[in-house]
């Protein structure tokens, strides 16, 4: 399904209107299943909703309606505008020091510039963000729910009550539902989206790596999948659960459509002051058995064409946080991140945060790394949308969440698929550089659509 762009504008504004007041309110919850809660949130007509976990399992995020949306328009600065927006908000907000800080989720199109003027992203903007109007966490063995109510009403006490309601009811359905048991969706055909053209592409544009117009590009490409029946989204979210538990998780809801994926990647955590990445680039399979894993791993850190593609990597992310950061350190070599269905080339990088440092800067200094856009960026940017031919929409953006006191974090958006109904589509790319392949790069993106292939019940011949 195509469909035009769209954006939706800001609700309401503090600068506009000083009677705009942000209130928030926790319980605590304990015994609560995410994911039931995700699947209570149902219920409520026309309730948009999020889920987050992240690598670790550590934290674990749910939203559940719109208090708030903030979207950008093209051709602004989409990072810095909602950072203001989110800012003025944040002023208006009333809380008590037992209250868990509210949190803005959401993310950023891979290009504001769109390659398609119409595509199956129609439903999200360059830029799309919420604060949850009821927001489920756990962190540190803590269980809370917070009700978040933006308003320029009068009768706000009256508004909040109505939603305690709601939320108690939210509870009680999540608490007391059976443990949730769900089928994969009934995959009826599976359809590449251009490979001839994909091939097409990787052979022009290493032509144009091998006369210097650049040193690396990514390229990408899609899947369709059609299926028996409208998938069900607590469906997928359960199974890549499942499936992919070494990987930050994530879903996100706009209008009928819900984009979800696994990804290794992180690509800025904001925690206390420090500030955390990680340098992920360069990939192979995993073997059958250990031992052969353990030889693919070997070979692959030897490999002169990954541990290249890594360092681009390494050393863009360790300019920016030489320029964000008060201080940062960085690992000398690359180590393994080994995840279900593919293993990558991995360095962590840390440092103290700048005094007028804040995790939207980081965005935009940071987004696209090599990794997903090519160097240098900019001459590898045009070239995606001269050769592409695909609107990647989130595919391969930051996407993931800030609170009031400027923590977060946000992923890659890789490993990643877009859901509608009884459709999907599913985006995989790789780094071309001279000495690419066209045929190798197209066995690779196969390994990397295995995740979400999997998920929603499709295969890939073993």
């Amino acid at each position: 399904m195509n469909r035009k762009l769209t954006d939706r504008p800001a609700r309401l504004s503090p600068a506009a209107s000083p009677h705009v007041r942000f209130f928030t309110e926790t319980i605590e919850a304990g015994g609560i299943s995410p994911l039931s809660f995700f699947e209570a949130g149902s219920s409520l007509a026309h309730a948009e909703r999020f889920f987050w976990e992240n690598a670790s399992k550590t934290m674990t995020l749910v939203g559940i309606g719109h208090a708030l949306t903030l979207t950008a328009h093209d051709g602004e600065d989409r990072f810095t505008a909602i950072e203001a927006d989110w800012k003025q908000y944040c002023s208006a907000l009333i809380k008590e020091e037992k209250d868990m800080d509210p949190v803005l989720v959401g993310g950023f199109s891979f290009d504001w510039e769109r390659s398609a003027e119409e595509s199956e992203w129609g439903d999200f903007p360059n830029a799309f963000f919420a604060v949850p109007v009821f927001q489920l966490k756990i962190e540190g063995g803590r269980t809370g729910v917070a009700i978040n109510l933006i308003t320029d009403k009068p009768d706000a006490a009256a508004q909040f009550d109505k939603l305690r309601m709601q939320r108690d009811q939210l509870i009680h359905d999540a608490q007391m539902r059976d443990s949730l048991q769900f089928s994969k969706p009934d995959v009826l055909s599976m359809h590449e989206l251009q490979k001839d053209s994909y091939l097409e592409t990787v052979r022009n544009v290493t032509d144009k790596i091998a006369e210097g117009e650049a040193d690396k590009v990514v390229i990408a490409r899609s899947l369709a999948l059609r299926f028996g029946s409208p998938a069900d989204h607590t469906a997928v979210l359960q199974s890549i659960l499942n499936e992919q538990r070494d990987s930050y998780l994530f879903g996100i809801e706009r209008g009928g459509q819900l984009f979800f994926g696994a990804t290794p990647e992180r690509l800025i955590e904001i925690r206390d002051g420090q500030a955390y990445s990680a340098c992920v680039a360069g990939s192979s399979k995993r073997g059958a058995t250990a031992e052969e894993d353990r030889e693919l791993g070997a070979a692959l850190l030897a490999d002169k064409k990954n541990r290249e593609e890594h360092q681009y990597v390494v050393d863009m992310i360790t300019d920016v946080f030489d320029s964000l950061c008060a201080s940062y350190t960085s690992a000398n070599a690359p180590k393994l991140m080994k995840v279900r269905d593919i293993q990558h080339l991995h360095t962590p990088v840390e440092g103290a945060l700048g005094e007028e440092s804040s995790i939207f800067q980081f965005i935009r200094c940071l987004h696209p790394t090599p990794a997903l856009g090519g160097v240098p960026t900019s001459v590898a940017m045009e070239i995606i949308r001269q050769e592409e031919n695909l609107d990647r929409g989130y595919y391969a953006a930051p996407v993931g969440w800030t609170d009031a006191s400027g923590n977060g974090e946000f992923a890659v958006a890789i490993r990643s698929a877009l859901i509608e109904q009884d459709q999907a589509w599913l985006y995989a790319g790789g780094g071309i550089v001279a000495d690419s392949v066209p045929e190798q790069e197209y066995e690779e993106t196969w390994v990397k659509f295995r995740p979400m292939l999997r998920a929603l019940g499709g295969t890939l011949n073993g």
